[in-house]
């Protein structure tokens, strides 16, 4: 790492009345400080620059100023009801809360109230919470309500701002609802209309939402208990315990079949949701199963060319990759991990912002599906926030990674 030094004098001037016994006169006494080394991490001041770029040109992009949410492409209104799409709009605000936790300019604060009110005023089925009596709801999609509530669990951990919490609060009741153990024997339905979709996507964040709940409100037990009780259910029916492979969902509740569907971002929130575990309880079990979901999808859902996690493609394949970054940059940054992990981590996880900040940012900072080639205006949402979530999370890691 490349460091250089800014050096400056500091001069304390102090007027002191000197006792003369042959002259009343004032003498200025000037007290200099010794000259102080300043250290300057230039990789890091690099990096925070490149973040701040990019999610300032991420904004340009795609914030609607008069809706005030996120638009599906950039330089265009959402004119059609097949361009909106829910879930990324919680990964796009996280890149804003990211850009205000790197740099605390109090700027980034205005659009996190505008965004709350814009986001759930899009359509209808939309809302973050609408039940009527019968205990219907417009939001049909669990995990859609889970990526929601994970966002306004950060809100309020950088704001303060109650109305946060109190939307994650019930959103995770609602949520909670729709465990059921009719269909293999626990987890979280996918969609509440289809209680026995049982999927990671539902399972993996509600287990992160279940631990962070915890931290938040007081360690009640019950949160934690909701933790290891998705935990363990996951842990079971969908992953292989030997290498951490992590299946989409329960193809077949009768045999317990899983499809073969394997996607980074569910290696992303089984391994958060383990890691989350294991900052609260220290137990080794959790960390090694965190490790293990990491590391299979760091060998296997990659480009072998570059050494960087694979093109999943546009539209919500596009985001995969947003949702592993943001929990294993934690993992990376991990202090009880074994020195070989860290090292294995710290390379792939700095060879992605590499790459993909020297070949795959194309001009005016747009990004593409594949992190070694350029992307244009043309591509979605759902790649710009993967790639500003990358470029951010490599400035948190350079502002938060071991001092040598």
């Amino acid at each position: 790492m490349k460091k250089f030094f800014f050096y400056f004098i500091c001069a304390i001037l102090t007027v002191g009345m000197v006792a003369c016994s042959s002259s009343d006169e004032e003498d200025v006494v000037i007290d200099e400080t010794p000259e102080e080394e300043v250290e300057v991490d230039e990789e890091l001041e690099y990096w925070k620059k490149e973040a701040n770029n990019s999610t300032i040109a991420f904004v340009n992009h795609f914030w609607n100023k008069d809706k005030k949410f996120f638009n599906s492409f950039a330089g265009r209104a959402d004119t059609w009801e097949q361009d909106w799409c829910y879930w990324p709009q919680a990964h796009a605000m996280d890149v804003l809360i990211d850009a205000y936790v790197r740099s605390g300019n109090k700027s980034w604060l205005n659009y996190f109230d505008a965004w709350y009110v814009g986001v759930r005023q899009k359509t209808n089925w939309v809302s973050f919470i609408q039940e009527d009596k019968n205990c219907n709801y417009d939001n049909d999609f669990v995990d859609d309500m889970e990526w929601i509530c994970l966002t306004m669990i950060r809100l309020y951990e950088h704001t303060s701002d109650k109305k946060y919490i109190n939307t994650a609060t019930e959103l995770w009741r609602i949520i909670k609802r729709n465990w059921n153990e009719e269909y293999s024997g626990g987890g979280i339905a996918w969609k509440q209309s289809q209680p026995d979709s049982k999927n990671s996507c539902s399972n993996g964040p509600a287990g992160i939402i279940a631990a962070r709940m915890y931290k938040l409100n007081g360690k009640k037990k019950e949160d934690l208990d909701w933790a290891k009780k998705i935990y363990e259910w996951q842990t079971a029916k969908l992953v292989d315990t030997s290498n951490g492979k992590v299946y989409d969902h329960i193809a077949n509740h009768q045999t317990g079949e899983r499809k073969d569907w394997i996607f980074t971002y569910n290696q992303g929130t089984y391994m958060g949701m383990a890691h989350e575990l294991y900052t609260i309880t220290g137990e080794q079990r959790y960390l090694d199963m965190a490790n293990k979901a990491a590391t299979y999808c760091i060998t296997n859902l990659i480009d072998k060319d570059n050494n960087i996690l694979k093109d999943e493609g546009t539209g919500d394949g596009g985001l995969f990759k947003a949702v592993f970054v943001r929990y294993f940059v934690k993992l990376v940054l991990e202090k009880n991990l074994a020195v070989g992990d860290r090292n294995r981590y710290t390379l792939f996880f700095n060879n992605n912002a590499k790459v993909l900040n020297e070949y795959g940012t194309g001009s005016d900072y747009h990004y593409g599906p594949h992190w070694s080639k350029p992307g244009n205006k043309s591509y979605d949402l759902n790649t710009q926030t993967s790639a500003c979530t990358m470029i951010e999370a490599k400035a948190y890691y350079e502002m938060h990674k071991p001092k040598k």
